[in-house]
């Protein structure tokens, strides 16, 4: 057979000689054409050691050199840069120029504190950073909101002479009176003169008295010193049995966490502690030792741990758990002590195999015409596309909205998060004891910066927040951002044949968030969607068998605990004024005959039919969605109805995981946090009647400052002022995924109030940014089409983003001095009693 390939002769070398020179010269014109091309692309004014620099071929990567090449060009193609004012906002219009709704500055905060503190007021107050629990100290100063009525005629007539009187709430811990208590005031007018008053503010709680055992935080070092002196006699042994130590010294690998309530009504203060090891997460890490800790009253001399739980083991007294541990009756757990134990699992390094093209920034959005809402920083006001709204922040629960209005008319007075609880269950008495309520905590003053390209898109802008705090004035500069972005998808969308049918129109969506949890979300067809989205840490338990049915494990020793988070907002509708009423809408099975069908599938027919009524008594508006959610609720106005005379409403729709609390009877939560047992509940409005808890309803279970079924007395709720107590929320099974952090994606609850009927049509029908289309005429041609006159094409070079920075938080004293929340004294008072160090 012969070869596949022959060998050339000598002579056969000759004739293909041009052939290898015409290859060659070929090959060089086509580089240099190529290097000609390259050149004229660039359109660089630079040399060509510039083009060919080491930097892109040997130094940074090929998209480094990119991103450097187009950062050094200022005229890329034909493309001008973008307006220098596209990254700031145009200023808003406020439809009146005082924000009623604004938090005090820290002026006016310090000037109160001085009032307070001066001796005519006969307070004998005592700076809380340098008190003890038995002094007089002031717990809040804050703005406390003007009555509804009179917000209303001011912003309907912005004259100085209706602005409302401004008044701040001032709590007061009467630690050094005989019998100790805490009271409420309201001290005002503002600014502080000679009418300047200060009188109890009693009429929004549901008892007399504020017990002294219920009390904020304010400062755990007198807490911190007795835990040191009760924990040195065991200080050996812990070390033994942990290979940890809790001696009360700065290099202490032991911390303590607590549990609440603290409370069940106000006689007595005490709380359970489980001893973690101190590290990054720490909540993570617990090591199965426990200990009940009375802190009632003034004397901290009196303060003392009444039990001790190691591994199951209970012992009633210190000598009782001393002596099991000599004695060799206590049943160790050694491996706790291993000197290689790893923790490192709790950090946020980063870990794990690299992923594709992971080392590329990810898509960013970008305003290349400007951003296209507006901002008053002064005012707290923001607008954009028809919606117009007044911000509030306050300590307790941070960011509110007011004044809430969508092409001029006035939708919501008021929108604001109201409680948050978390309820947890498990075989150990920390978990099984856990029912917070974090409004105790002011979730508000816990707000810290955010984190610029990460908490927030890369052209957010951003809002201030200042909060009195037990530990100084909290100032955040950036504690709330807006942002404006591309949904996607469309808002509304269809294909047809027939022209006017094929078309769409852009989806945008305005954001309002603060502590990346709590977003408000703004549509451009009158919708508005209440999100939270949380991420962190677990309350951790530590794994063993009888932990099965509790949780989930998501480490050799470590678990997360099931528990329920419910969070409760207050909507304070007007819809086409304040005079509204309760619209309930079901869907049921009926069967009924027509006689026109009288074909092969018979008369009968199974179909759906619409219920609608009106709920009446509010005693009958503590509510749960509908089973398989066929219906819903709505606050609409029955005097106002649209051009096809129907009632003009918004409805209030359940969005993700739409649940109510599960346990119902707990002790803990026994009558704190009624409105967790329902998805919404509405009431007739009153001033007397302005949140569905309070700080102190955390440690007040059996009798609260606030009970949310005191506001349910069988009041008529016709074409009255009403408000909806919406919740949101999510049953967490934890899961080894859940392991360091939660995560935004998974955890997320929210509910979706949206026009019924409101209008006569969809009104986002009138936006520019949308697209008609229309059919060729002839065959294989492209559509024609009508884009109103906004090009999606239109683009520019935007300015470089600012470098990553992130600021220390600012505090404040009241004479302006700055300190940062870094500081260790200032951590240990936000750290609170979930990450408690001793003896320092």
């Amino acid at each position: 057979m012969a070869p596949a390939y022959t060998l050339l002769e000598p002579d056969a070398h000759r004739p293909r000689r041009f052939g290898f020179l015409k290859k060659h010269l070929l090959l060089f014109l086509s580089l240099a054409f190529n290097f000609l091309a390259f050149i004229v692309i660039l359109r660089r004014p630079h040399d060509l050691t510039d083009i060919f620099s080491s930097r892109i071929f040997f130094g940074d990567s090929w998209y480094g050199g990119l991103e450097n090449a187009s950062q050094d060009s200022a005229d890329v193609g034909d493309l001008e840069r973008c307006a220098s004012t596209r990254s700031q906002p145009l200023p808003s219009s406020p439809p009146a120029p005082i924000n009623p709704w604004t938090s005090l500055t820290l002026e006016e905060l310090s000037q109160i504190e001085s009032w307070l503190e001066a001796p005519e007021r006969g307070l004998n107050l005592t700076k809380t950073t340098s008190s003890r629990t038995s002094d007089n100290i002031i717990f809040l100063i804050e703005a406390y909101y003007p009555a509804k009525e009179a917000a209303l005629a001011y912003l309907s007539t912005p004259v100085a002479e209706l602005l409302p009187e401004r008044y701040a709430r001032v709590t007061i811990h009467h630690g050094g009176w005989k019998e100790p208590v805490v009271k409420d005031y309201l001290v005002g007018p503002l600014p502080i003169g000679s009418a300047t008053k200060m009188r109890p503010l009693t009429e929004i709680y549901h008892r007399a008295d504020i017990p002294f055992n219920a009390r904020g935080l304010s400062t755990i070092g007198e807490m911190t010193l007795v835990l040191a002196q009760q924990m040195a006699p065991i200080s050996d042994i812990l070390q033994e049995l942990f290979g940890a130590t809790a001696r009360g010294l700065p290099n202490d690998t032991l911390v303590a966490g607590m549990s609440g309530p603290f409370s069940f009504d106000g006689s007595f203060r005490r709380l359970w502690m489980t001893w973690r090891r101190n590290h990054a997460g720490s909540y993570l890490l617990p090591v199965n030792f426990y200990q009940y800790l009375d802190v009632s009253g003034t004397d901290p001399s009196q303060w003392k741990v009444l039990k001790h739980i190691y591994h199951g083991q209970v012992f009633n007294t210190i000598e009782s758990f001393i002596e099991a541990f000599h004695n060799g009756t206590l049943i160790r757990h050694p491996e706790q002590a291993d000197p290689n134990l790893d923790v490192s699992w709790t950090e946020r390094t980063r870990r794990g195999p690299d992923r594709d093209l992971d080392h590329l920034p990810g898509p960013r959005s970008v305003s290349f015409a400007g951003l296209r809402f507006r901002v008053d920083r002064e005012q707290q006001h923001i607008s954009w596309l028809g919606w117009k709204m007044y911000l509030g922040f306050d300590r307790d629960m941070g960011l509110s909205f007011w004044d809430i209005r969508f092409r001029g008319e006035r939708i919501i007075y008021q929108l604001s998060p109201q409680e948050a609880i978390a309820q947890y269950g498990g075989n150990d008495p920390l978990q099984a004891s856990t029912a917070w309520l974090d409004r105790h905590f002011g979730m508000g003053s816990l707000v810290r910066n955010m984190i610029p390209y990460y908490d927030c898109p890369q052209e957010s802008v951003y809002l201030p927040a200042t909060t009195y705090t037990n530990f100084g004035i909290v100032h955040v500069e950036r504690a709330i951002c807006i942002f404006e972005q591309d949904s996607g998808k469309p808002l509304s969308r269809h294909f047809g044949y027939e022209e006017g049918e094929f078309g769409a129109v852009k989806s945008y969506v305005l954001t309002v968030r603060s502590t990346t949890t709590f977003d408000y979300l703004f549509y451009l067809d009158g919708t508005i969607e209440v999100r939270l989205s949380a991420s962190g840490y677990m309350q951790g338990g530590y794994w063993n068998e009888k932990q099965d049915g509790y949780g989930g494990r998501i480490h050799y020793t470590s678990m997360g605990n099931l528990h329920d988070h419910v969070i409760n907002y207050k909507v304070d509708f007007d819809i086409a004024g304040t005079a509204n009423s309760l619209l309930k809408t079901t869907t049921n099975q009926e069967e009924i005959d027509h006689p026109w069908l009288d074909d092969d599938w018979g008369q009968r027919v199974v179909q759906q039919k619409i219920t609608k009524e009106y709920i009446t008594n509010e005693d009958d508006a503590l509510l749960k969605y509908p089973p398989n959610f066929q219906g819903g609720y709505a606050v609409v106005n029955q005097n106002a109805t649209n051009t096809w005379g129907v009632p003009r409403g918004y409805a209030i729709h359940p969005g993700y995981n739409a649940i109510h609390n599960t346990v119902v009877g707990s002790k803990r939560l026994l009558n704190n946090a009624n409105w967790a047992r329902y998805n919404l509940a509405v009431s007739r409005r009153k001033e007397t009647e302005p949140a569905s808890s309070s700080m102190w309803n955390l440690n007040l279970p059996g009798a609260p400052t606030v009970d949310f079924h005191n506001f349910f007395n069988g009041e008529n709720i016709t074409q009255e002022d009403l408000v909806a107590w919406v919740n949101l929320g999510m049953h967490h099974l934890p899961q080894a995924e859940d392991s360091p952090h939660t995560k935004t994606n998974i955890a997320t609850s929210s509910f979706v109030l949206t026009p019924l009927n409101y209008f006569d049509y969809d009104i986002s029908m009138e936006l520019k940014n949308a697209i008609l289309l229309h059919t060729p005429q002839t065959p294989g041609d492209p559509y024609t089409f009508d884009d109103y006159g906004v090009k999606q094409d239109f683009t520019c070079v935007p300015e470089r983003p600012s470098p990553f920075e992130y600021p220390q938080t600012q505090v404040f004293s009241p004479d302006g001095t700055l300190s940062f929340a870094n500081s260790p004294d200032i951590r240990r008072a936000a750290e609170m009693h979930l990450r408690v160090r001793i003896g320092t």
